[in-house]
């Protein structure tokens, strides 16, 4: 058994917005909504990166994440703290675009390569 709990995966499932904490540079932090997070499976969440340069570049330089999901009626939520991989090529980003675009996502996921310009193609995904 994975540390998310059916109770969480169908929580996260359900409010999709996560708010994502990462270091800047200069140590400072930077918060990020991102309408993309979902669950990978027992023990992973991930993000798509469409527009989110800030914390690419952030995640880049330091890995330290935390993301936060809250139900604001209800005023619930869940914290998960760890350390995110950047995906962007391979079998397990291949998976996860399949996995975006079979849920029907409205939005073009765009592809961003650090000290290049962002071009249409298969986003790079942040992997908790």
């Amino acid at each position: 058994m994975g540390v998310l709990t059916d109770e969480i995966k169908e929580f996260v499932k359900r409010e999709k917005l996560g708010f994502i904490a990462t270091v800047c540079p200069d140590g400072t932090p930077n918060l990020s909504p991102k309408g993309t997070t979902n669950v990978w499976d027992d023990d992973h969440l991930m993000f798509a990166d469409i527009y989110s340069s800030g914390t690419i570049k952030n995640l880049l330089n330091n890995p330290s994440i935390e993301i936060n999901i809250v139900d604001v009626f209800i005023r619930r939520g869940y914290r998960f703290k760890g350390t995110a991989s950047i995906l962007s090529a391979g079998p397990l980003f291949e998976e996860i675009v399949s996995f975006y675009k079979n849920t029907g996502a409205p939005y073009s996921i765009k592809k961003y390569c650090p000290g290049e310009s962002r071009t249409d193609g298969p986003a790079n995904f942040s992997y908790l």
